[in-house]
């Protein structure tokens, strides 16, 4: 091999290298530039309405802009110049259609879900082994959620866990909360919630308890009904699924 093919191949992978990290520099300078607009628009945004309940500023995969995400779940898309946003599901088009946004939404569940502790929750276990778990937030005077709740022995034979979170409809000041404040604090909590689902009344009972930080949980991760259920990759499947679907979409089948 000639010394000017050697010369020229080390020519060749110096200007790829060169290339290469001129390309990510760019990359990170542009996202830099994003996130700073991303700020900026956050800020003037604050002073227009303020308490807007802006969460986070992250990069997405558009060069250029970027989303600011609010408690609840909703995100607004902002333009590099920081004068201009707009609201909604961003989709992306490739053989189907892709709701980047929901799945903005699906990680940020997954991570909170993650953090919550099982033990404050009102465990229905599988009757053999687990082979998934549903997480659900409950209200105990839904009629959906009451249903779902008729059919607990056949997801738990199937092999499903079942979670309770509190989200009582009405709020903190409601009757509700008050009795699934009894539910959380009583001795025998599935006995409890499992009578309340049925119409039936339980012993008022007070205790440290979770209920009021799950309903707020709920509502910021962009609960505005029950039985919502969440997956553990993060999905929501917003309302009651008879107990044979719902299964069949915990095991991916």
């Amino acid at each position: 091999m000639s010394f000017c093919t050697d010369l020229a191949r080390i020519s060749v992978l110096l200007t790829s290298s060169i290339f290469f990290a001129m390309s990510s520099v760019s990359t990170v300078a542009a996202t830099d530039e994003a996130l700073a607009a991303g700020r900026a628009l956050a800020e003037r945004l604050q002073e227009l309405r303020p308490g807007i309940p802006i969460e986070n500023i992250a990069p997405i995969d558009i060069p250029g802009m970027y989303a600011i995400e609010l408690s609840g779940g909703a995100t607004l898309y902002g333009t590099a110049d920081g004068k201009h946003f707009f609201s909604g599901d961003l989709f992306a088009v490739a053989d189907d259609l892709l709701n980047l946004s929901e799945r903005r939404r699906d990680e940020k569940r997954k991570i909170l879900m993650a953090q919550q502790s099982v033990e404050e929750m009102i465990v229905f276990p599988a009757a053999a082994k687990r082979l998934g778990y549903i997480q659900v937030f409950t209200d105990v005077d839904c009629g959906y959620c009451r249903k779902l709740h008729d059919e607990m022995a056949q997801l738990n034979e199937l092999g499903i866990e079942v979670r309770y979170l509190a989200y009582p409809r009405g709020g903190t000041q409601s009757d509700t909360y008050s009795k699934m404040v009894s539910a959380w604090c009583a001795k025998a909590p599935q006995g409890a919630i499992t009578q309340l689902k049925a119409g039936q009344g339980i012993a008022t009972a007070t205790c440290q308890n979770p209920v009021a930080d799950q309903f707020a949980l709920g509502q910021q991760i962009g609960i505005n009904g029950t039985p919502a259920i969440v997956l553990a990759d993060g999905r929501l499947l917003p309302g009651y699924l008879p107990a044979e679907r719902l299964a069949a979409v915990v095991l991916g089948e």
